[in-house]
């Protein structure tokens, strides 16, 4: 029986998003070569390519982001993941980083890029905005420099995953992450471990 395909829609600026991916993986710790997909999706499309302070975007929405701040990396932390968010200064547009994961899928590596796209991020406060910093990312998974600095100027390409990313929103997706199991059982958020294992059995009972 084949192993059902498992799609996952998220932003690389998302936090919710990295602890969803842990904990999936940790549901699917016993399965051999889960079959993981990436799909793009922009929590804020109108980012500019330069990216913006994060501190300053967040503050003008929601007000003072230190106690979201200190929830999300409570709960990161009991997923395994350190994050701090006092190393991250900027929400840089994701575009680019959703279109090297992208073209990451035909070389095997999405799933590793996508890791470490996120581990940049929240981890490290690198801009993944930035090409140089995407370039040296994607170097390390199947990329050599040139191709990847091709990818991030390719309109076409770029337009593709603009697209593709609208679509989810079009389709009716509001927040992610946005787990599709099997092309049929719709998981939406960070769910608990067991919730993501259930719905993987289900799928593959299916």
């Amino acid at each position: 029986m084949a192993a059902p395909a498992i799609d996952f829609v998220s932003d690389m600026v998302c936090p919710w998003c990295f602890i969803g991916l842990r904990r999936l993986e940790t549901a699917l710790a016993d399965v051999p070569e889960p079959n993981l997909r990436f799909h793009p999706f922009q929590l804020d499309p109108t980012t500019p390519a330069e990216g913006r302070d994060l501190r300053s975007h967040l503050g003008a929405k929601f007000g003072d982001p230190a106690a979201m701040f200190a929830r999300v990396e409570q709960v990161a932390r009991e997923s395994g993941i350190p994050l701090d968010f006092s190393k991250i200064t900027r929400m840089p547009n994701t575009l680019k980083a959703h279109t090297l994961a992208g073209r990451a899928a035909g070389k095997g590596t999405q799933r590793a890029l996508v890791s470490a796209i996120f581990h940049a991020y929240f981890l490290d406060g690198a801009d993944i905005g930035d090409d140089a910093t995407l370039v040296r990312i994607a170097a390390g998974h199947g990329f050599t420099e040139d191709e990847a600095r091709a990818v991030l100027s390719d309109d076409k390409q770029l337009a593709a995953t603009e697209a593709e990313a609208r679509g989810q929103a079009e389709q009716g997706i509001r927040g992610v992450p946005f787990v599709i199991f099997g092309e049929k059982l719709a998981v939406s958020g960070a769910q608990p471990v067991d919730t993501f294992r259930e719905a993987y059995a289900k799928a593959l009972s299916a």
